[in-house]
């Protein structure tokens, strides 16, 4: 750092959370700045001492910061939580593990929803990226139960109000279906809880399958089955990066340390038998 910084900024590009859990972590007096419970609103410079649950951090500046990014499969069953008090399986104990580092989520996927989840190393680069300002898109394969009329995705498309604000797609594909069953790939520029299902649900319609294929410009593809991760190339997270408006970093080479741990981690974590694949849209978004 070479200027005062706010400091759950400070904090998530250091690796310790996302900047919304750093906000938390602050506001419950779990942050300390030079021996005193910290505020939201303060800034920290170089020089000033920083604790998390009264462990010493070493804060790093936006050059000194890795930018890894991974892309993992995400089955239906699983939470996107760090740890659950039910003892029910989370995405992060399939993820390769990190020293002096964390994984943080680049959005959500709820229980019953499967496909793309993102993970990075870079709190600033997932806080761009998940910030409704920066209108990204989402993409989702949904089966739905019911018979869908034109009247129905005109309405999603033109935009309808839910219990927590307005809310549309930006495009609906339909890719047939059997019985009573349909599948349609829709486009969504934010991340709200359950939107997708929401928008279907005003419409008297059912979602009985839904997975996320494309979040950006990064779309789930064969590298990474069910319950599998995959690290990101250089030039796709040089892609994410001028989406989320920050200059290019390049990601550090692994060790030969950490080679052997992410060997080991996929060795031990065997894919998830998925469920029959949705049909898969095969032109680059608009």
């Amino acid at each position: 750092m070479v200027e005062d910084e706010k400091l759950q900024k400070v904090l998530a590009r250091s690796g310790l959370g996302s900047r919304r859990e750093m906000e938390v972590a602050i506001s419950a007096g779990r942050v300390k700045v030079n021996g005193k419970v910290a505020q939201l609103g303060d800034r920290v410079g170089p020089r000033d001492q920083v604790s998390l649950d009264d462990r010493p951090q070493s804060l790093k500046g936006a050059e000194e910061t890795a930018r890894r990014v991974i892309m993992y499969n995400k089955p239906e069953g699983e939470l996107c939580t760090r740890k659950d008090p039910e003892g029910r399986r989370t995405v992060f104990e399939r993820l390769p593990r990190l020293k002096g580092e964390r994984w943080i989520a680049i959005g959500r996927l709820d229980i019953n929803t499967s496909g793309l989840l993102l993970f990075t190393t870079d709190g600033e680069l997932a806080n761009r990226l998940m910030h409704p300002s920066t209108q990204i898109e989402r993409e989702y394969a949904v089966r739905v139960m019911g018979e869908v009329k034109r009247e129905h995705v005109v309405n999603m498309v033109n935009g309808v109000m839910l219990e927590d604000g307005p809310a549309r797609f930006t495009d609906v594909q339909e890719f047939g279906g059997e019985g009573i069953n349909s599948w349609f790939h829709v486009v969504i520029m934010e991340g709200r809880n359950r939107e997708v299902r929401r928008l279907w649900d005003s419409q008297g319609l059912t979602v009985s399958r839904l997975k996320r294929v494309r979040y950006g410009n990064i779309f789930l593809d064969k590298r990474a089955r069910a319950g599998e991760w995959v690290e990101m190339e250089q030039s796709e997270i040089d892609e994410l990066s001028t989406l989320a408006g920050l200059e290019h970093r390049k990601a550090p080479a692994l060790t030969p340390d950490e080679q052997n741990r992410w060997s080991r981690d996929k060795q031990k974590r065997r894919p998830v038998r998925a469920m029959k694949k949705p049909p898969q849209r095969t032109r680059k978004p608009r």
